[in-house]
């Protein structure tokens, strides 16, 4: 069984050790207060399961420092170690060892069994939110934890540094591909535009030969570069329309004659 099927397994034992010692406390609390034994299991299971979320979070949280990677190791040299994760998941059990020794001769079931639980919460309280929490802190203050985590945090800076480079590198090597294509596609398309722009302010009652040759035009500039491409020359004679026309506002009939042309789409049904 590998480390990580191990731990694992340690991990789900004492968390379920710890949850039932949390629920006989408070049943036992319960009881002792006066509640009925119906009322205690009623509680008892709305308890159990926040507790169970409450912790199932927390030892999530410490089982991922369980696969550290071998830079963390560095800066923490004791509480990656096999052992000590070991020592750290079996908290529970220890406190009920010692629990148990602890209650060697006591006749009664109930204190017996009442020492057993107190030693793991006890114990666990003591490793997990006391021991656990100063060693880790003693550990980064070392010179050695210290000077790694400087030199990884500066080496983490400068990968920053180079993805953001050549974020920007590509980026700009985009637009300038888009430059490009966009001065080549004009010099391409201006024909098609001017036969387009001619299309959409025909008064020729032919609508069907019309839009037949206008998406004839749109195919074209969709084999020539795609949507981007169509854009440009949409745009190209919609100005070429109003120009021609001397009007700001014109009828776009080019979006509704290319809607289905690759991926074009009519805005006004989008």
């Amino acid at each position: 069984m590998s480390r990580q099927k191990t731990l694992k397994l340690v991990h789900f034992s004492s968390t379920l050790w710890f949850m039932l010692c949390v629920g006989y406390i408070l049943a036992l609390t319960l009881r002792q207060a006066g509640f009925h034994w119906w009322i205690i299991f009623s509680l008892s299971g709305h308890s159990v399961l926040l507790i169970f979320l409450v912790i199932s979070l927390y030892l999530f949280a410490i089982f991922k420092g369980a696969s550290r990677s071998h830079k963390i190791e560095a800066e923490h040299p004791l509480t990656s170690t096999n052992p000590y994760m070991v020592f750290y998941l079996i908290a529970p059990f220890l406190g009920s060892l010692a629990g148990f020794l602890g209650m060697i001769g006591v006749k009664t079931i109930s204190q017996f069994l009442s020492g057993i639980v107190l030693g793991t919460l006890g114990t666990t309280f003591l490793v997990w939110v006391i021991l656990d929490p100063l060693t880790i802190l003693a550990e980064t203050l070392l010179p050695s934890s210290r000077k790694h985590r400087s030199d990884r945090l500066a080496q983490i800076k400068i990968e920053r540094h180079k993805r953001q480079t050549q974020q920007k590198r590509l980026l700009a090597e985009i637009l300038a591909e888009e430059e490009r294509n966009q001065q080549r596609w004009r010099k391409v398309l201006q024909p098609d535009a001017e036969k387009l722009a001619g299309l959409s302010i025909n008064n020729n009652t032919d609508f069907n030969r019309i839009e037949l040759e206008a998406i004839d035009i749109g195919v074209n500039a969709w084999q020539i570069g795609g949507l981007n491409c169509m854009r440009q020359l949409c745009d190209m004679a919609t100005e070429l329309c109003r120009k021609k026309n001397k009007e700001p506002m014109i009828i776009d009939y080019v979006s509704a004659w290319w809607d289905g042309i690759g991926q074009w789409q009519n805005p006004s049904f989008g």
